[in-house]
């Protein structure tokens, strides 16, 4: 009897070493690591006004810095560890981890930086990165929603995080530069927003050519952020975007060959010059063009007019 009461003794002290040692685990994972966390720290230390870097979800020494001058604005321990005193800190800008909430329209919080982020890596981004859901990501959930084939509902729960653990898509076609230029501002994040295409810069009035066969869905004004713009259905759930052109060559509905002009480079929208922004979307979702685009092959030299 007195060893089985032994015995009993030596797990309860195993089980409570267990709890000690695995409490400074469970605080480490609550740490900023992954790059959704590190996006979401980010975009509170903009909100407090101690970081002007972009939200890219990168821990460099950039957003170390802007920590520990929070840090010392808070009266913290400057040493660029975000612990438990330092989230605290923040106040609603670092509560609810990513899980641990339904997210719906009018939610706040470090979790909702973090679906922003991941969202828009994953071809659906929803404006400028912050803690708010609002009509911009609620849209861009939905739409996210559609493409994982689950009820757009526009809340964030177990299902939608789960879908958004899978990797993006990738075209099923391979697709020809629609400009001979080089590559600027690439896909990925920029400044407290998300590219979702690449710049190609370009002399004024270059022709823009189509990347593959297919059917032009829509051609005119985009709005101020693309200016005037081409899309084109290619089958397959593939569509390519050529925006900022000065001249547009091609109506909705008509069909073109790989390598038909559907425009001329141009500054038109939000643009700093001339340039093409080229998108690559499949089923929905924007794609890094780069992953799309065929390592060579020239175009036909055809024009339409």
């Amino acid at each position: 009897m007195r060893q089985k009461r032994l015995g009993y003794a030596f797990i309860f002290v195993l089980c409570g070493a267990f709890v000690v040692l695995c409490a400074p685990l469970a605080a480490a994972e609550r740490e900023p690591g992954s790059p959704p966390d590190v996006a979401a720290l980010q975009v509170a230390l903009r909100a407090r006004g101690v970081y002007g870097g972009p939200i890219d979800g990168i821990p460099g020494p950039a957003t170390r810095s802007a920590l520990m001058e929070f840090q010392r604005r808070s009266g913290l321990p400057a040493d660029g560890v975000f612990g438990p005193r330092t989230r605290r800190a923040l106040g609603p800008y670092a509560r609810h981890v990513l899980g641990s909430r339904l997210l719906v329209r009018g939610a706040f919080g470090w979790d909702v930086a973090a679906l922003r982020f991941r969202l828009a890596w994953a071809g659906f981004p929803s404006g400028r990165f912050s803690g708010r859901f609002e009509g911009h990501l609620d849209r861009a959930l939905r739409a996210f929603e559609t493409f994982a084939g689950l009820l757009p509902d526009g809340v964030a729960g177990p299902g939608v995080l789960s879908a958004l653990r899978l990797p993006p898509p990738r075209s099923p076609i391979r697709l020809s530069w629609p400009l001979r230029a080089p590559v600027g501002d690439r896909f990925g994040p920029r400044g407290d927003r998300f590219h979702a295409g690449i710049d190609m810069p370009a002399l004024l009035r270059t022709p823009v050519r189509s990347a593959a066969a297919g059917r032009v869905t829509y051609s005119g004004w985009g709005g101020r952020g693309f200016g005037m713009l081409v899309m084109i259905d290619h089958g397959d759930g593939v569509t390519t975007v050529y925006a900022h052109l000065a001249k547009l060559w091609m109506r909705i509905g008509e069909s073109m060959s790989a390598g038909d002009v559907v425009g001329e480079i141009g500054a038109t929208g939000d643009a700093t010059g001339p340039h093409l922004h080229f998108e690559v979307r499949v089923r929905g979702a924007a794609i890094d063009p780069l992953t799309a685009l065929s390592s060579g092959g020239a175009f036909r030299s055809r024009t339409r007019r």
